[in-house]
């Protein structure tokens, strides 16, 4: 019954079903796209300050979420991006972790690959979207399952700042409806709404499976 009423009732599950479809898709390429810049360029360049700009990047994975809480509130305020999606996504597109990971799995990187693209007359960005994309392919599709998942099953950060009815995700949903009224509220619809809000979950592991092992394998050995 819960099922059918999932997809012939009058509700906004679907909408904060698709809130988090997109918001995750977004946090998801941006984080990528912006920590192997950041993971290729540790990995890759040597530049003044590198080691100690290294050493903030392992220090960040120190400090917990909860610690940036209030911080984050009153710059996203400051800023004007409360209710805004953007101030989900930016504040964690350069991920400390993602940073690390990658620019683990590109330590190995032979130097000779990226000369051979300059003298092939590659820009500095085309070596890196032609020679080294194909290679970390692993390591990206295990990046991007941590982070879809991360970001799927995130609920802090949207909870602070998500203030539209709108613009709630799945997370903000369940956690509302657990706690208004726990003894009476029907606990089948919770449930049946957790399952549906794992198949995304589901899916994106079967897609990028395959990468997993070669990525965490290649990733932490090297020759």
């Amino acid at each position: 019954d819960n099922y059918v009423l999932l997809f012939t009732g009058q509700h906004d599950y679907w909408r904060w079903f698709f809130n988090s479809i997109t918001l995750t898709v977004v946090t998801v390429v941006a984080t990528l796209l912006v920590s192997a810049f950041v993971g290729y360029g540790f990995a890759a360049y040597e530049f003044k300050g590198k080691n100690f700009m290294f050493v903030i990047v392992l220090l960040i994975l120190s400090v917990p979420l909860e610690v940036i809480m209030l911080p984050l509130y009153k710059q996203m305020t400051t800023w004007g991006l409360m209710d805004n999606y953007i101030a989900i996504v930016l504040p964690f597109v350069a991920h400390a972790s993602t940073i690390f990971f990658f620019r683990q799995y590109l330590l190995g990187l032979p130097k000779s690959l990226l000369e051979a693209g300059r003298i092939d007359g590659a820009t500095e960005y085309g070596i890196f979207f032609k020679l080294i994309m194909p290679i970390m392919k692993p390591a990206v599709a295990v990046q991007a399952i941590f982070t879809f998942v991360g970001s799927w099953n995130n609920y802090f950060v949207p909870a602070l700042i998500i203030q539209s009815k709108d613009k709630m995700t799945v997370p903000i949903l369940i956690a509302t409806l657990r706690g208004a009224d726990y003894m009476n509220f029907d606990m089948g619809k919770v449930y049946m709404m957790i399952m549906v809000a794992i198949v995304p979950i589901i899916i994106m592991y079967l897609l990028l499976s395959k990468y997993i092992i070669a990525g965490v394998t290649l990733g932490g050995v090297k020759e």
